[in-house]
C-alpha cells in the first residue's frame, strides 16, 4: 500500500507542477502585455519559462526512463494554459489575451538528446538542457509574429487595477537591446543547463523517498 501510496503521490506531484508552471505562464505573460518595455520582457518571460520547462520535463523524463515523456509533459503545460485562455475568452477578453508559450518543440528536442545519448542523464542535462535555452525563444517569437500584436491588445484592453508605473505608455523597442530572441537563447542556455540539473537532481531524491 505504501509503495502505491508514494507512485500516486508522485504522479499527482507531476499535475501539480505542471498547473504551477501554466500559473507562471500567466504571470509571466502579463509582463508582455502590460509593459511598455515589451522586449526586455520578452527575454525575462523566455527566461524564466525555458527553465520551468526544463526542471520539469527532465525530472519526469529521467523518473520514467522513457524518451517521450517530456514531451508529453509539455503537452499537459500546454493544455492547461490552453483552458486558461479559453476561461480569460469567456470573461469577455479578446482571444489574443493568452498568448500559448510554444514548450513542446523544445521538449522534443530534449527527448531527441535522450534517445540519442542513449539515455544518457549527463548529456541529457548539458546538451538537452541547452537546446531548450537556445530554441525556447526562436519558437516563441515566431509564435508571437504569426498573432495580433499584444502590446495592441493591452491598449486596448487595460486592466482596471493596474498599477500606474506598469501602465503601457508607448512601445520602448530595443531600450534593453536590440534584439530579444538573441539576448534569450544566450540567458537561456546559460542557466537552462544548471535547472535541467536540479530536476535530474530532485528525481534522485523522489527515488530515495520511495525507497525509504
Amino acid at each position: 500500500i505504501m509503495v502505491w501510496l508514494r507512485r500516486t503521490t508522485h504522479y499527482l506531484f507531476i499535475v501539480v507542477v505542471a498547473v504551477n508552471s501554466t500559473l507562471l505562464t500567466i504571470n509571466a505573460g502579463d509582463y508582455i502585455f502590460y509593459t511598455d518595455w515589451m522586449w526586455t520582457s520578452f527575454v525575462v518571460f523566455s527566461v524564466s519559462q525555458s527553465t520551468m520547462l526544463a526542471v520539469g520535463a527532465i525530472y519526469y523524463m529521467l523518473f520514467t526512463g522513457v524518451p517521450g515523456t517530456a514531451t508529453y509533459y509539455a503537452t499537459i503545460m500546454t493544455i492547461y494554459t490552453w483552458v486558461a485562455k479559453g476561461a480569460w475568452f469567456a470573461l469577455g477578453y479578446p482571444y489574443d489575451f493568452i498568448v500559448v508559450p510554444i514548450w513542446i518543440p523544445s521538449a522534443m528536442l530534449l527527448d531527441l538528446t535522450y534517445w540519442a545519448t542513449r539515455r544518457n542523464k549527463h548529456a541529457a542535462i548539458i546538451i538537452g538542457g541547452t537546446l531548450i535555452g537556445l530554441s525556447f525563444p526562436l519558437f516563441n517569437m515566431v509564435n508571437l509574429l504569426l498573432i495580433r500584436d499584444p502590446l495592441e491588445t493591452a491598449f486596448k484592453y487595460p486592466r482596471p487595477t493596474l498599477p500606474a508605473y506598469m501602465t503601457p505608455i508607448e512601445p520602448q523597442v530595443g531600450k534593453f537591446y536590440n534584439s530579444p530572441v538573441a539576448l534569450g537563447s544566450g540567458a537561456g542556455a546559460v542557466l537552462t543547463v544548471p535547472i535541467a540539473a536540479l530536476g535530474a537532481k530532485l528525481n534522485t531524491w523522489t527515488y530515495r523517498w520511495m525507497a525509504a
